[in-house]
């Protein structure tokens, strides 16, 4: 078990009150619905079908499973639930971007299943969406790129299946920027995805629109992915948690950018919730080989209950590269204080190559020739590159020679091994780290096109996509402006126990996520 600090006599954490009460308040409410023979959607203020939506609606995943599980609620109100709530706020923000029409047939289906005695798995009934760069089979799925505006795949994604298989329900695709490579979630077909707790703030990218909706309360979970940051920086953005998992621990069959290549083992797969229990509940559902993904390997995921953090040495990196704000310092400092109280030592310093991350980054789009990979991989989607939205990539493809020298490929490549064996050798000296996600909370939504920040912004999250270590992000402060600060919790590959175990303390510990006024 996970050792705990001895709290105050009178302190209870914001968690474990959440989760002492959500079923105790949610019953009567719940049974109130039953009396009147109406789904909660239906039922009158006066009857207590509004006042359970609000509170259920910003439940964890893990409540509203049991509370399926107890038949309180049956999976048909719980999806007409979060469609109502979808609704009502998707106008603001434009965050789900395609409906499965067959949401609500589906939860009858798993209502009888249930009734009969039999369920799927651990996600029976549960509502999701899975942001729109996922192959969903029968549900359009565009990549956020033209050439695929009515693009309907026969085929499920294999994480996707995976959850599917377990029982949860689909209600919809959320945005994306083309070929998720944005840091801002915007594309010519859908728009521009808006932050729920200032609408002219960005949600960050690429996985904004999942952010966007989960934190609204439109949806308990969302699958991302992340490249160089992108569940990381929209859960840093809206206030919610989001973990990116090992390099080669979750497929990518499915997925717009699929498997292989030059950069394969900077791409990685990984769930976006509001609460940080939820991601223990998802991230076993789509772990582990697939035999379609081949560069993905059979290793078991560690179980966090039975992380110690006794004598654990942890690395506090306030500043990589370029300075974060104040606000963003102090976050991190009161997060790597809570972590302290559980035996961690903490030991201030930095990794290397802050200052030329971006650089070694830059080096595989150009002489690594990715740039060209992603160029094919529009034209194949049927996209003409004169209407891609990237305006870095047809940068790239406009100034970089077609015909890369091999010299120059494998100086680069040579580079690029040196700069993961120096990581990986210091990193190994710690335990965990803990650092920002970025330089500063939520930019103000740019032009559509523009990048939302300089990319040396990014060193902070692109670090431990280039090395493959796992990372989660949790909410640790607040801006001056009000806007949520995340704190990014990093380990050495394969240990995601530590970092699900020590964001599960520090949401306890510091502010955790909070409803936007929306």
């Amino acid at each position: 078990m996970k050792p705990q600090p001895k709290p105050e006599p009178t302190h209870v954490t914001r968690r474990q009150f959440v989760k002492g009460t959500a079923i105790a308040a949610l019953s009567p409410l719940i049974a109130g619905c039953r009396t009147t023979g109406s789904s909660p959607s239906e039922v009158s203020s006066t009857g207590g079908g509004k006042q359970m939506n609000s509170d259920l609606l910003y439940r964890s995943a893990v409540d509203m499973v049991h509370l399926l599980e107890k038949r309180m609620i049956s999976s048909e109100e719980l999806v007409r639930m979060h469609l109502n709530r979808i609704e009502e706020v998707n106008g603001k923000i434009n965050a789900l971007v395609t409906k499965n029409e067959r949401a609500i047939e589906r939860a009858v289906q798993l209502d009888k299943m249930r009734q009969n005695g039999s369920t799927m798995g651990p996600l029976h009934g549960l509502p999701m969406t899975i942001k729109d760069c996922w192959d969903t089979a029968g549900v359009v799925s565009t990549w956020g790129t033209i050439g695929r505006r009515n693009f309907i795949p026969n085929k499920d994604a294999t994480v996707v299946k995976r959850l599917k298989d377990a029982g949860a329900i689909l209600l919809g695709k959320t945005n994306t920027p083309e070929f998720t490579l944005s840091f801002e979630t915007w594309n010519a077909i859908h728009g521009s995805t808006k932050n729920p707790y200032e609408l002219n703030h960005s949600p960050g990218g690429s996985s904004g629109g999942a952010a966007s909706l989960i934190a609204s309360g439109g949806i308990p979970f969302d699958i991302g992915t992340d490249f160089g940051g992108s569940i990381r920086v929209p859960s840093h953005c809206c206030d919610i948690t989001g973990i990116k998992p090992t390099s080669g621990s979750v497929p990518r069959t499915g997925l717009c950018l699929p498997p292989g290549g030059i950069r394969d083992f900077q791409s990685h797969a990984g769930p976006l919730a509001r609460y940080v229990e939820d991601l223990e509940l998802i991230l076993p559902v789509i772990w582990g080989p697939d035999r379609t993904d081949t560069w993905i390997a059979d290793v078991p995921q560690r179980d966090s209950s039975k992380v110690d953090f006794r004598g654990m040495k942890c690395l506090l990196m306030e500043e990589y590269g370029l300075p974060p704000t104040e606000e963003t310092k102090a976050a991190v400092r009161v997060a790597a204080n809570q972590m302290a109280e559980l035996g961690v030592e903490i030991i201030e310093g930095k990794l290397p190559y802050g200052n030329s991350i971006w650089e070694i980054s830059e080096s595989l789009w150009t002489h690594g020739g990715f740039a060209f990979a992603v160029a094919n991989r529009i034209k194949a989607a049927g996209t003409d590159l004169k209407d891609c939205s990237l305006k870095f990539i047809l940068k790239y493809i406009n100034e970089i020679p077609s015909n890369i020298p091999s010299e120059k490929l494998n100086l680069t490549l040579d580079k690029f091994q040196k700069f993961r064996s120096d990581m990986s050798q210091e990193f190994a000296k710690y335990d965990l780290m803990i650092s920002p996600v970025n330089v500063g909370p939520a930019p103000i939504t740019p032009n559509p096109g523009d990048g939302l920040f300089p990319l040396e912004h990014a060193a902070y999250t692109l670090l431990s996509d280039l090395t493959g270590w796992p990372a989660g992000v949790v909410r640790g402060g607040t801006s001056p402006d009000g806007l949520p600060i995340g704190v990014q919790i990093t380990a050495n590959s394969w240990r995601e126990d530590i970092v699900l175990a020590s964001m599960a303390h520090l949401e306890d510990k510091l502010v955790g996520y909070t409803p936007p006024k929306i």
